[in-house]
């Protein structure tokens, strides 16, 4: 079990640090801008988001699998990703009313379209190069690389933050991030780190009704509580030897993608809404397993990532889990959407300190290392 950095820890000379998140579930861009203390502690200033419009959607869709003229594709929408990252830091500097020039860094996490730890690599797009040359900021990214590096997993990259945002010194807590996919980081009180990926938290809810309706997510959950799971489908989903095995782990579009949904939901498969429906029960379920097997003696689980705002999943998390208590970051004074892109913004100062910030009892990795490549303003 590893201690999170930062708790009480300096990080010479804090500061103004923008955070920028997009993640697994394809939506678009979070960009926070945060005041980092010297002893790690995070404030937010403004919070601004920027959806993907849906060309862009769906081309770093189809770049997290094998296709065709791959590497100018990559490029050309990573570069795309930049211009777009740079006008969500304008935004929220416009917000805050700063300057750029009293931002000490920008975190960007980019864009991941390829996750293969096992074959000892990481791929975020998003042209850090570009993104410091239209904001005039440092800019720090390609945070995993390092730790897949060091033999680790490269993911999740968060947990030190939440020890550091969430973590109590009188009770053991869960955090639970239900972006793209689901991670969760477990907090015991004497400043130990767990965490690990759980399976898929949006990613198939979303893919399975852009499919069905339409339409990226579903409000709500609405759609998925109007039916029931169909048993027999949710055995054929939990069937798969991720859920099984034991940490570190982590995942990604690579195994939850269409063509794994496709093989087990079949031609002759469920009503589209009962299919919903059993999707919505394997995060909860896959999720609610993970943390009943890794943390029985935790006393409250703290939701974040888009997913916290499923009130279908929230609620089915909450009779799973029960009877501890099930509530959002909103509650702890840092908004669902806003958590990961946080992060960021805490891992770039660490990174500009020249501080550790992974977590070998979450990620596998041989030691703790500094996470992150700089490209100066």
């Amino acid at each position: 079990m590893s201690v999170t950095p930062g708790a009480g820890e300096a990080v010479r000379g804090g500061g103004l640090f923008i955070g920028l998140m997009s993640g697994t579930s394809l939506d678009g861009i979070d960009a926070v801008l945060a005041e980092v203390a010297d002893d790690g502690r995070t404030r937010l200033r403004a919070h601004v988001r920027r959806p993907f419009h849906d060309d862009l959607r769906a081309e770093l869709l189809a770049l997290c699998a094998p296709g065709d003229n791959e590497i100018d594709r990559a490029a050309r929408a990573g570069n795309q990703l930049a211009t777009l990252y740079a006008g969500a830091v304008r935004a929220a500097l416009d917000a805050a009313g700063i300057e750029a020039g009293a931002v000490r860094g920008i975190g960007c996490h980019g864009q991941t379209v390829r996750h293969r730890p096992d074959r000892g690599y990481t791929v975020q797009i998003g042209n850090p190069a570009l993104l410091a040359e239209l904001t005039a900021i440092t800019v720090v990214a390609d945070f995993r690389s390092r730790d897949v590096a060091a033999g680790g997993q490269g993911a999740p990259l968060v947990p030190a933050f939440h020890a550091s945002a969430f973590g109590s010194a009188v009770e053991p807590r869960v955090v639970l991030n239900l972006g793209g996919i689901a991670n969760v980081t477990l907090l015991a009180p004497d400043g130990g780190v767990r965490g690990f990926d759980t399976g898929p938290g949006n990613c198939l809810l979303d893919l399975w009704i852009q499919h069905a309706q339409g339409k990226r997510f579903d409000a709500g959950g609405a759609w998925a509580a109007g039916a029931s799971p169909e048993p027999r489908l949710l055995e054929r989903l939990l069937d798969e030897p991720f859920f099984a095995q034991a940490p570190p782990k982590s995942s990604g579009r690579e195994l939850f993608n269409a063509a794994w949904l496709d093989q087990r939901v079949g031609d002759d498969g469920p009503p589209p809404q009962v299919v919903q429906a059993t999707l919505l029960e394997l995060t909860a379920l896959s999720a609610a397993r993970a943390i009943l097997a890794h943390a029985p003696s935790s006393a409250r689980v703290i939701l974040c990532g888009g997913g916290a705002r499923n009130d279908a999943l929230r609620d089915r998390l909450a009779t799973l889990l029960a009877p501890r208590p099930v509530e959002t970051s909103d509650a702890w004074g840092l908004a669902a959407e806003q958590v990961e892109a946080a992060a960021f913004a805490w891992l770039a100062a660490r990174a500009l300190a020249g501080k550790t910030a992974g977590l070998p009892s979450v990620t596998g990795a041989r030691a703790a290392r500094v996470l992150g490549a700089i490209y100066p303003a």
